[in-house]
């Protein structure tokens, strides 16, 4: 096959951002795409098939503008886009960059990092009711909590309320000492650190005290109707059916309300429904409730995540066809 080279010009005080600590991203676009990156006065001599050097041209450029605007190029960025040019969809990470939600406490802009995300992001602005499903690291809560208190800050909705199942993954916690919240604290940590992150450990407290931050086991949602609120079910999975049916007639005027869950990951009783299983077949075509189905490439945790989920995926799905199998096998009088 005929090599070719092209070359492009990034800014000098770009390069390093781009470049990655000791040129890993450089190392890691020449290991995936199969070409030679050579850095010679601020040009960068790519070099390779002409369909790989297509493509890594590609990447280079995207990740040189995303430094331009001001972000932080991580692993994930290289991988996603990497991703992207082999499936012919480029500058995707451009638009992406495009949709900012809000700021951290310490500055730091929090926006959708995949496609899947900004998708996910389009759905809860634009429905009533949001189910953000996929494997862990996928920014389902975050995503939401961030879209929450942005709503909150703007005084589109008077308050924000969390809930989410208390069922332990796997193990038994036992009999917490202190008062309610104490004990029910320990399964809604995860919801705390986003809040946290994006709010302000200062602030989160002084909403808590007004009640206008309510965070709270599901069991606590009978009985009322939330008008006017942000409300994010985190971890469905572990949902019975009478609990989302309960959770989503709880939904009053004026209020939001974002669904999330990894189907892999329930800590149900064995042989118990997901109420979160049994909404998806139920809901589907309601005008005004959105599905979003996040997938192993949405991962934006550390890229040994994203390999750890995809390992799951193909061994679970490997093991959905054995039993298929076994069971065709069976009514045909096979062993």
């Amino acid at each position: 096959m005929e090599e070719v080279s092209e070359v492009i010009k990034v800014p000098a005080g770009d390069q390093q951002n781009v470049f990655g600590q000791f040129d890993s991203h450089i190392k890691k676009l020449e290991r995936q795409l199969q070409v030679s990156i050579v850095d010679r006065n601020g040009e960068i001599r790519i070099s390779g098939s002409q369909s790989c050097v297509r493509k890594a041209k590609a990447v280079l450029n995207e990740l040189a503008e995303l430094s331009k605007r001001g972000n932080v190029i991580q692993e994930q960025n290289v991988d996603y886009a990497i991703t992207m040019s082999m499936e012919e969809n480029e500058e995707v990470l451009l638009e992406i960059d495009k949709e900012l939600i809000c700021h951290t406490i310490t500055g730091k802009p929090v926006k959708p990092k995949t496609l899947g995300q900004k998708q996910y992001v389009e759905a809860i602005r634009d429905n009533m009711i949001v189910f953000g499903l996929g494997p862990a690291g996928t920014g389902k809560t975050y995503l939401a909590m961030a879209m929450a208190i942005t709503a909150f800050k703007n005084q589109e909705v008077e308050r924000i309320i969390l809930t989410r199942p208390a069922i332990e993954a796997g193990e038994k916690l036992g009999f917490l000492p202190g008062d309610l919240q104490s004990k029910v604290d320990p399964y809604l940590r995860p919801l705390y650190d986003a809040l946290y992150q994006i709010m302000g450990a200062e602030s989160f407290t002084r909403n808590m005290e007004k009640g206008l931050i309510e965070v709270a086991p599901l069991a606590y949602m009978r009985g009322r109707t939330l008008d006017n609120a942000y409300i994010i079910l985190d971890e469905a999975q572990n949902t019975t059916p009478a609990q989302m049916k309960m959770f989503l007639t709880r939904i009053g005027f004026g209020s939001k309300v974002i669904v999330t869950g990894d189907g892999s990951q329930k800590d149900l009783a064995p042989g118990a429904v997901s109420g979160l299983d049994v909404a998806i077949r139920v809901l589907r075509g309601i005008e005004g409730i959105a599905f979003c189905k996040m997938s192993s490439k949405d991962v934006v945790r550390h890229p040994l995540v994203q390999k750890i989920v995809k390992a799951y995926e193909s061994y679970e799905a490997k093991e959905n066809n054995d039993t298929k199998h076994r069971g065709r096998n069976t009514i045909y009088g096979k062993k």
